[in-house]
């Protein structure tokens, strides 16, 4: 896993829950890519989610990945929480379910290909790859805004 990818990742959601999108911000080699997506009813943590699991998806192979997010659910959820909720049966410490399991169990799943970092980032604070995650995020979600 020597090469080295740089990931900023961002979801979106107008109204919670309602129209939503999720950006991807990819970095290789000095090669950038940029992803996007969107669905008509959903949440702001979804789309997070599901921002951090498109990307990590479009990777071909095994990467080293450093992956900037600035959702604080994102970055606790994969490097802290996880671990306790997958040995409770994917329920909380009070028992109660995870909400977004299916999400949680697909990054799981992609992240295991990789060699992963978490960073958080404070949002709109002007770092440029998460202002440009946003724009693609919000981007996503344009499509949907009518369709609710």
């Amino acid at each position: 896993m020597t090469d080295t990818v740089i990931i900023h990742t961002d979801g979106a959601c107008s109204g919670n829950p309602g129209p939503g999108g999720w950006g991807a911000v990819l970095q290789h080699n000095g090669h950038i890519k940029e992803l996007k997506g969107g669905a008509a009813e959903t949440t702001n943590n979804k789309m997070e989610l599901t921002a951090a699991i498109e990307a990590l998806t479009a990777l071909k192979r095994p990467c080293k990945v450093e992956l900037y997010t600035d959702s604080q659910y994102v970055k606790n959820g994969i490097s802290s929480w996880m671990f306790g909720w997958k040995k409770n049966g994917w329920r909380t410490a009070d028992k109660k379910p995870v909400k977004n399991t299916e999400l949680w169990q697909a990054l799981d799943e992609v992240a295991k290909r990789h060699d992963i970092t978490w960073h958080w980032v404070k949002g709109h604070a002007g770092d440029e790859l998460n202002e440009r995650a946003d724009r693609l995020a919000n981007e996503g979600m344009a499509p949907f805004k009518g369709a609710r």
